[in-house]
């Protein structure tokens, strides 16, 4: 008999939890212990992780400093791409709103503490941390990211003298993704256990929004696709046709399997045949997989905001900003984590005091989502390295 995946586990977790809260609600509200544990491990990923990939990425490689101007030129597109699938998402979830009416409530703890501050002053104040021990020990993704920068910055600087640090964080980057997998390892629990007592005090109503939630991604990412496809390929005077082609089989392998790692072989050769030159694809598309997850963006401020909706907190148009931009910088480097998407979001909901209830009722549908999100992830680097080929004078197609 055939191995199930984590991803099977997970849906036969959601299923059994839905049925509990059905058939048996009053047995359904007494496993929330349960999905606290798992959620309370989720919550210890993200400090450590965030803090440990960014200072490896930035020190360890040096690429800030000798990517020279194919690599400024890269990071510029990418940059685009992920706010304009940021705005999009937080477009398409304002406007359908698919949290409202979702029974997701904010514990004691999380309604007590004011949300994030929405004033030029406040937020400059609230960016920079006074203590990166305070900003980990609150899980406030932000100021963690923004101490990791520059505590990156003067490793890169520093050259040798800094190399012990930089070969610990990147053990310690190692060592936490193996933790994650570890962690993943209770997904179905908690999953199971947090819709199961979702639906065994809330109702069914949930899973209404849940399913407006899911066509609301794929609807946004088809228009931001073809927005992207349209207005790159023609500036760029890419050929539609053979870039087509070129980028078929990746998507959907990326698609069918929910992993950029799987459709990364194929993208590389694909997009050479293409003649995007070698030096341009072996940069671009991997680096692309930490700074150009133009997918993972646009569900995270689908998912972030409509957890809030779910909570009934208003958030205003200044703290949904800063919310964007927490998760611009926090979703760089971490791609190689399996489900980083959650613990990305895990963090934004900390550190915007909205609740932890909300990712684990979301990590039910997000095996859909995920596919959704990686094909996008393949799609936006084998056009980004497309662009930065045109852009540097090479003939493509």
């Amino acid at each position: 008999m055939k191995r199930l995946s984590l991803t099977a586990w997970i849906f036969i977790g959601m299923a059994a939890g839905v049925g509990l809260g059905i058939v048996a609600p009053g047995t359904a509200k007494q496993l929330g212990p349960v999905s606290d544990v798992f959620l309370r491990l989720i919550r210890s990923i993200v400090a450590p992780l965030i803090f440990a990939t960014l200072v490896a990425g930035m020190a360890g490689g040096g690429d800030l400093k000798r990517m020279g101007r194919i690599g400024v030129k890269a990071i510029v597109y990418f940059e685009i791409a992920t706010t304009a699938a940021l705005f999009l998402g937080l477009a398409a979830v304002n406007l359908v709103r698919p949290g409202v009416g979702v029974p997701i409530e904010r514990n004691a703890a999380e309604a007590a503490v004011a949300p994030a501050p929405a004033s030029l002053s406040s937020l400059l104040e609230h960016i920079f941390p006074t203590s990166i021990i305070d900003a980990m020990a609150r899980n406030d993704a932000l100021q963690i990211v923004v101490f990791a920068f520059l505590f990156g910055a003067a490793c890169a600087t520093l050259g040798n003298k800094a190399q012990p640090v930089v070969s610990f964080c990147s053990a310690l980057a190692e060592v936490m993704f193996r933790y994650t997998r570890y962690v993943m390892f209770l997904a179905p629990l908690g999953v199971g256990a947090a819709l199961a007592v979702t639906v065994g005090s809330k109702g069914l109503g949930v899973l209404f929004g849940l399913g407006k939630l899911v066509v609301t991604m794929y609807v946004s990412l088809a228009i931001f696709a073809v927005a992207l496809l349209a207005a790159s390929l023609g500036l760029a005077r890419i050929p539609f046709a053979g870039f087509y082609r070129a980028v078929r089989e990746p998507f959907l392998i990326a698609f069918s399997t929910a992993s950029s790692e799987a459709a990364l072989p194929l993208a590389l050769e694909n997009m050479e045949r293409f003649g995007v030159p070698k030096h341009i694809v072996g940069f671009v598309i991997p680096t692309g997989y930490s700074f150009n997850l133009v997918g993972s963006a646009l569900y995270l401020s689908l998912a972030s905001v409509f957890v809030a909706q779910a909570a009934g907190v208003s958030l205003s148009f200044g703290q949904q900003l800063l919310m964007m931009l927490t998760l611009m910088l926090t979703s760089k480097g971490v791609a190689g984590v399996p489900r980083a998407a959650l613990v990305i979001l895990a963090g934004t909901l900390t550190t915007f005091h909205l609740p932890m209830e909300g990712a684990a009722v979301l990590l039910g549908v997000d095996a859909l989502l995920d596919m959704a999100r990686t094909s996008a992830n393949v799609l936006g680097n084998c056009l980004a390295s497309a662009v930065v080929a045109r852009w540097e004078g090479y003939k493509v197609g």
